[in-house]
């Protein structure tokens, strides 16, 4: 079960999981966008689509109903589905609206998928792995300009290991793993995530976007730091996330030494009380 499955990251995941032979459900907030890829890759396996808003815990419970009903288990859940916060900037020009929807679709949209399916999976006696897509911005450390963002992917990698800890613990076949979607620029669908925004959350104070809060922005920014900015292919990644699953890693992602590199740099600054480097620095 693949939520945001329909495009982007989450689609690369459902096109390896149907070449392994995996019978794969599609959970999407976009009805149009599902149905397109359901009947796209009908052809290479057995999969289907229910729409689904992770964000609102009913639906979260009626799309487990309903997996459970027709497959009878979920052996692996990939809590996928994400957003943006709607253009990034100084933390104290953000709206308790940002908050509240980039936290629903990508925090509570976790936490949702984690309660309606890991009992069931639990109970149903079959081996399983839980994988939630964190970032390596806020994940790994903080991005000063997407502070709600990368707040919602910290908690995601916490709530992850503590999941990870628990399973074992209560001597469950259920594991946990995080998903660091990395190796190169991404164009997905995350960076026109507003269109999915519901009006009841929209913003209320009109501001002009921050720079680089488009991909082609942000693109022209690494250019001209002098960064790269070679493209990740993106079925490549799924294929790369669903090896990592296989292979039974806890964190999946590219560049893990550069991460850990940084990581030592911000223990040893919190080891001596200082404001510890951000993420890139």
């Amino acid at each position: 079960m693949v939520t945001g499955g329909a495009a982007g990251i989450g689609r690369g995941m459902v096109e390896a999981l149907l070449e392994d032979g995996a019978r794969v459900v599609i959970a999407d907030v976009e009805a149009p966008v599902l149905g397109a890829t359901v009947s796209e890759l009908a052809g290479t396996g057995e999969v289907r689509g229910v729409v689904t808003d992770v964000s609102a815990a009913a639906s979260v419970e009626a799309l487990a109903d309903d997996v459970f009903a027709h497959e009878g288990a979920c052996h692996l859940l990939f809590n996928n589905a994400g957003v943006t916060s709607g253009g990034g900037g100084r933390p104290w020009e953000q709206e308790a609206n940002d908050w509240a929807w980039c936290f629903g679709v990508n925090v509570f949209g976790v936490a949702n998928g984690m309660l309606s399916f890991v009992p069931r999976m639990i109970a149903s006696g079959e081996p399983g792995v839980v994988v939630n897509t964190s970032s390596m911005d806020g994940g790994i450390a903080p991005v000063p300009y997407a502070s709600v963002y990368a707040s919602s992917k910290a908690a995601i990698s916490c709530l992850t290991e503590a999941l990870a800890h628990q399973l074992v613990a209560a001597g469950t076949d259920i594991r946990a793993a995080v998903f660091y979607p990395s190796g190169g620029l991404l164009d997905t669908g995350l960076w026109t995530a507003q269109r999915n925004r519901p009006a009841a959350l929209a913003r209320t104070k009109p501001r002009p976007p921050a720079p680089g809060t488009t991909f082609e922005e942000f693109k022209e920014h690494l250019v001209a730091s002098g960064r790269t900015a070679e493209l990740m292919d993106l079925r490549q990644l799924g294929r790369f996330a669903v090896d990592g699953v296989k292979a039974g890693h806890f964190i999946i992602g590219h560049g893990l030494e550069e991460a850990a590199a940084m990581l030592h740099r911000r223990a040893d600054a919190i080891g001596e009380g200082r404001l510890p480097p951000a993420a890139l620095s």
